[in-house]
């Protein structure tokens, strides 16, 4: 009975893996069959094809010819040697990880390929499946604490075992609930990257399964080339499996300020001077710089998080109807029973001088886990109310220090206020650009200093074209003024537009996409290489 359940199993899926070749243009069923422990991971029922058909985007939708849900690396480099070696070696089915898919533009799918489901990693080890790396905390005389993670593991778990340690990652995404493997694969940014950096400037080693199957281990040290392309590689040249993370001690408190600023110099000058002190081991630096864009169409609060007591919101409308735009810094200083004494100390030396509205300054005493997790409660709030699955046609953008207050002039006092559209957030901020590591694929601004600005929409069903023609406006002013913005989760439609993109690391990713990726199987949603194209 045993054999034959084998063999209907191991029939179906090659039926499935023929299905996959078709779309290729190779209907023959491959030569040698998939292993059979992978049968009961391959599904193909609607409902898992329908998830991994969309992403939080909720804009494309690429329909996968199956999903797989792992329960340890080497069922994934089982796939992968099977795609590589299968019944067509030239054009194999392609391959997508797919943490949370959390990405805008369908970046994490595979239209009639096999998304790989990097989150069922995590739960099997959970379900003491033995599955992933898990979160194992270590020292070492070289690098001191650090985290081995799973690929597919959430931020959020990685933070709440960490801290059972007395420790914690330093450099975080404002989200957590998103995979290790996925921010890696882009850069992984928020407030705190001015200090220490994008997350994968805080990575050690990583195990990584190549477009030819091999698992391997890679760091600075060892397979160097594998480890610089994959941080803030795009998924293009292999899957994270397990990633050694930086750790330091935790703190317990949050200190975290508002600042509200009529005037953008005073207010790109203030946020400017704040990350000047930028040391990891300065006690007297902020923990954490941001700043929001408030018009006088929307509310004080946005989803994000709410932060404005509800009595300070009639005087804060008042301010955005007499200056239409107020720019709102936002910071954060952390403390534990070592420093409490002394941080409001740190923070009145940090403040002396700034040029903020004086009667307009907020502050809140929180828990360190609660600010870190601060968007959860706004996501909760908006999948109460059926606003969560919606569209998010977002803009991610690095614009050049020198350029900030030409943008500041062109877009934020012009298109976006001829525009009144105001449903989500705009996040606008500075980052020290020798927090990033060059040798490393993501790409940023040739500035000492440049800006994060996320223009964070969400939208109905039916209009969210009416924010892409912002997005439009506003990179068509970027391109005739002359300001060279540089996008954070990138997404184009042609090899013009990735090459320029990348500048001069376009000639090195070709090449490391040819060495790690020769087939050109993964992440195929991102639109950077096709079939037809030679490298």
């Amino acid at each position: 009975m045993a054999e034959n359940y084998s063999i209907v199993w191991n029939f179906m899926v090659v039926l499935i893996i023929s299905r996959l070749l078709s779309t290729v243009g190779q209907s023959k069923p491959p030569a040698h069959s998939l292993p059979v422990k992978l049968a009961d991971m391959l599904r193909t029922d609607p409902d898992s094809i329908s998830a991994a058909s969309a992403d939080f985007g909720n804009i494309v939708r690429e329909t996968p010819a199956a999903v797989l849900h792992p329960s340890c690396p080497e069922d994934i480099t089982a796939l992968v040697r099977f795609a590589y070696n299968g019944g067509n070696p030239s054009v194999p089915f392609t391959i997508a990880a797919r943490g949370r898919g959390h990405s805008v533009r369908g970046q994490a799918m595979a239209r009639g390929g096999v998304v790989v489901d990097m989150t069922s990693l995590a739960w099997h080890h959970g379900s003491g499946g033995g599955g992933g790396a898990a979160i194992n905390v270590s020292w070492s005389r070289p690098v001191g604490y650090y985290a081995d993670v799973g690929g597919g593991q959430l931020w959020r778990d990685v933070l709440e075992e960490t801290l059972r340690h007395g420790l914690t990652p330093v450099s975080w995404t404002d989200y957590l609930y998103l995979t290790v493997g996925g921010t890696l694969s882009n850069a992984g940014i928020s407030g705190q990257t001015f200090r220490y950096g994008p997350q994968i400037s805080n990575v050690y080693e990583m195990d990584v399964i190549t477009g030819t199957g091999e698992l391997i281990t890679c760091s600075p040290d060892e397979n160097h080339e594998l480890f610089y392309s994959v941080l803030g590689g795009l998924g293009q040249f292999g899957i994270i499996t397990r990633a050694r993370i930086a750790l330091d001690r935790a703190p317990k408190r949050v200190k975290w300020v508002r600042m509200l600023y009529s005037d953008f110099s005073a207010f790109t000058r203030d946020q400017e001077h704040l990350i000047s002190k930028n040391g990891r081991d300065q006690d007297s630096a902020l923990d954490y710089v941001e700043g929001l864009l408030l018009v006088h169409q929307g509310p004080p609060d946005s989803w994000r998080s709410s932060f404005f007591l509800r009595s300070d919101h009639p005087r804060i409308v008042s301010l955005l109807n007499q200056h239409k735009i107020v720019y709102c810094l936002e910071v954060a200083k952390y403390y534990d029973d070592l420093t409490q004494n002394t941080v409001n100390k740190d923070l009145e030396n940090l403040f002396q001088g700034l040029s903020h509205i004086p009667e307009f300054v907020f502050q809140k005493d929180v828990a360190y886990v609660d600010f870190l997790d601060r968007v959860r409660e706004g996501e909760l709030k908006l999948t109460a109310r059926g606003l969560w699955d919606v569209p998010h046609p977002w803009l991610n953008l690095f614009v050049p220090k020198s350029r900030i207050s030409d943008f500041n002039d062109g877009v934020f006092k012009n298109i976006v206020l001829k525009r009144n559209m105001t449903t989500g957030t705009v996040l606008i901020y500075p980052m020290n650009r020798n927090k990033w590591d060059d040798r490393m694929s993501a790409v940023v601004p040739d500035e000492d200093v440049f800006y994060t600005v996320g223009f964070l929409h969400s939208s109905g069903l039916d209009d969210w074209q009416r924010f892409d023609l912002q997005n439009k406006e506003l990179l068509s002013f970027c391109e005739d003024a002359g300001i060279e913005v540089k996008h954070y989760l990138p997404n184009f439609g042609n090899e013009q537009e990735w090459t320029r993109h990348f500048g001069p690391k376009w000639r090195t990713f070709c090449n490391m996409k040819t060495r790690f990726d020769p087939k050109m199987m993964f992440s195929p949603g991102q639109r950077i290489f096709n079939r037809n194209q030679s490298i």
